[in-house]
């Protein structure tokens, strides 16, 4: 218990010292570009060296909030808006960005932050290292480093000790190791503190809550809107192309029977045979549409028997994981997860090379959660028109999330989340 304390405090202390750091450096750094560049903005320099600054203040940001999650825990939402992907290149183009970013009240939000990272979550941070080098200082002084400082007129003040003899400094030794002491107590929540007072500049107000959601919820509806749309094309093309051109085909050949089944019975019954096979091959085929629809599997068993059944179809093992409770999803929601784990079996088969798959179905807080772990050739990535970003749309109409971890070399780990209540 006190090892894994101790460890814990170092660990913390180390962090510390990076937090610290990089609000003192980075942090000061681009606050005075921050500054400068939007003061230059009247003279039009600022124009174009404001959108490259915003970029980096938002990425040491954005670096910031994945170690508030990492480091303690605490989650720090991103409240940036969303720039127009049409936004034209050039000079032009810069000033456009420079207005839009200006306009987005997160960027005063970072500056504010900045000022505040490096001064008081500067100190905050500064102390978790300190508490134990303080202490390693009191032994050093011990050791007789204190009386060469003495002799020398230095007047050595450890906090409220003054150390000028033997004595006074084995008791700044004693008093180091209370200090040690405490930083095993509070150095977790030294860092904690940091990232929570991070988190009130950081995170969004109650305002750009409210405002980017109803900016997702636009742009889900146009993709739900588009996502159906294009779903009512393929279902129309899929009848058109396959059973609807069998089953007429059908029908010509039973027009054809009738006129030779007394001429040539032997003719008649060739083609009653072909007739009887492109009737199965269109009833087939129209199983496929319906499973590709809804599968009956999913409205009969749920999504957990279905994506043990979509696992046996697939030509390498896959083990599937299922801790569901007993009650069931909205039906929208289970076709969702259904058909977002089949794409990416797809890809685990199609384009990962892998040669196993784990998928995990989980319910707990309120969420559906759903992660498919491939040992491919990685290097997956959301963005630039690929399928997990067709996914990513596709959840985000239930408020879903996606995240992906995918280094080269695999393995892939797709996590899916989506909010949904049991009935």
């Amino acid at each position: 218990m006190i090892v894994t304390k101790a460890r814990d405090a170092l660990v913390a202390a180390r962090r510390g010292s990076v937090l610290s750091g990089s609000g003192i450096v980075v942090s000061l750094t681009l606050f005075v570009w921050t500054v400068v560049s939007i003061a230059l903005i009247p003279i039009g320099v600022g124009v174009l060296t404001t959108p490259h600054v915003l970029t980096l203040v938002r990425a040491h940001a954005n670096r910031r909030r994945v170690w508030a999650k990492e480091w303690a825990g605490v989650t720090i939402p991103v409240p940036y808006r969303p720039l127009p992907r049409d936004v034209r290149s050039g000079v032009t183009g810069m000033v456009e960005r420079c207005g839009l970013l200006l306009k987005d009240p997160a960027t005063w939000r970072d500056l504010q932050w900045m000022f505040t990272d490096m001064t008081a979550g500067f100190l905050i941070a500064l102390l978790a290292p300190v508490l134990p080098l303080y202490f390693v200082y009191g032994i050093v002084l011990a050791a007789g480093v204190w009386e060469p400082i003495d002799r020398a007129g230095g007047g050595e003040w450890y906090t409220f000790l003054h150390i000028t003899s033997q004595s006074t400094a084995n008791l700044a030794v004693a008093l180091g190791a209370a200090y040690a002491l405490l930083g095993v107590l509070v150095n977790p929540a030294l860092i904690r503190a940091h990232f929570k007072l991070a988190a009130l500049s950081l995170a969004p107000t109650r305002e750009q809550e409210l405002a980017l959601r109803v900016e997702r919820l636009t742009e889900t509806r146009h993709d739900a809107v588009d996502s159906s749309a294009a779903e009512l094309r393929r279902i129309e093309r899929d009848l058109h192309d396959g059973a609807q051109a069998r089953l007429v085909a059908v029908g010509m050949s039973l027009g054809t029977v009738e006129a030779l089944i007394e001429k040539d019975p032997a003719q008649a019954k060739a083609l009653l045979a072909k007739a009887r096979e492109s009737s199965a091959e269109a009833l087939t085929e129209l199983r496929d549409l319906v499973r590709g629809i809804h599968p009956p599997v999913l409205a009969e068993r749920g999504l957990g028997d279905a994506v043990r059944a979509l696992a046996l179809r697939l030509p390498l093992p896959v083990e599937v994981d299922v801790e569901l409770p007993a009650g069931r999803a909205e039906a929208p929601v289970e076709s969702a997860a259904y058909f977002a784990v089949s794409e990416l079996l797809t890809n685990a088969v199609k384009h990962a090379e892998a040669d196993r798959v784990w998928v995990d179905l989980s319910y707990g807080s309120g969420a559906l959660r759903i992660s498919v772990t491939d040992n491919g050739r990685g290097g997956a990535r959301v963005g630039g028109g690929s399928g997990l970003s067709g996914l990513e749309r596709r959840l985000g109409t239930f408020d879903g999330v996606l995240a992906v971890s995918s280094p080269v070399g695999g393995p892939t780990m797709v996590t899916m989340e989506i909010p949904c209540a049991l009935s």
